[in-house]
């Protein structure tokens, strides 16, 4: 499967979700998974489908919409750690499990990508009231986006009164495979300084370098 394997479109992915929830639910036993590692995941998955349901109604406003995109970003980023943790290299989780979930396929005899040596570059759009997007792209590049070999970026991430001295003081973290990635804030957080770091990673998890930190206000 080429590319990220969740899918990018609001409907896709929660029809993914719950795919691959309610599978996993019927194999437990056979996974030699706790329901209470699933439990959270599904309860997430719920949570987006009300909030996916409420923004889709043409009466919606910004604040569901902003609703309906954290709801998608939390369940995203659980379901990457419970899939890396319990489903991607657990021995009981076949081929053919992982084609019913609509999960990659790992080949064992491939080697695996090499640690990223590069840093990406990103470019902070505040245009639209309470986001912050990050487009993204390789240091050097003309063209957006990731890398050859690398599956994703981390951004750190913190909204703070002072610059940040080190990338430890950015103490949120996010992830994404495809540019750009969507900030979204509330009211109250309007006229906050963002400050952000990113760096590249590849399938295995393995980092590459920090990049610069950078700064947008939230619009």
């Amino acid at each position: 499967m080429a590319g990220d394997y969740i899918p990018h479109a609001d409907e896709a992915f929660l029809e993914w979700s719950k795919n691959l929830v309610t599978y996993t639910a019927a194999h437990l036993t056979d996974f030699s998974v706790n329901q209470t590692a699933l439990t959270p995941i599904q309860a997430l998955v719920t949570a987006y489908e009300t909030a996916y349901t409420t923004a889709a109604n043409p009466n919606r406003g910004k604040v569901d919409v902003m609703a309906k995109n954290q709801a998608r970003d939390a369940l995203k980023a659980a379901l990457r750690v419970f899939i890396k943790a319990y489903l991607t290299y657990n021995p009981l989780v076949s081929s053919t499990d992982k084609e019913h979930m609509v999960l990659p396929l790992h080949d064992r005899a491939r080697s695996p990508a090499p640690p990223p040596s590069t840093i990406p570059e990103v470019e902070l759009d505040s245009s639209v009231i309470r986001w912050v997007t990050v487009h993204f792209k390789d240091s050097g590049s003309s063209r957006r986006g990731k890398p050859k070999g690398v599956h994703g970026i981390e951004l750190r991430w913190a909204l703070l009164d002072a610059p940040p001295v080190a990338v430890t003081d950015l103490t949120n973290s996010a992830f994404d495979t495809a540019t750009p990635y969507t900030f979204t804030f509330n009211e109250t957080e309007r006229g906050k300084a963002l400050y952000l770091c990113s760096r590249w990673e590849n399938n295995k998890g393995e980092k590459g370098p920090w990049g610069e930190i950078v700064k947008a206000i939230v619009p």
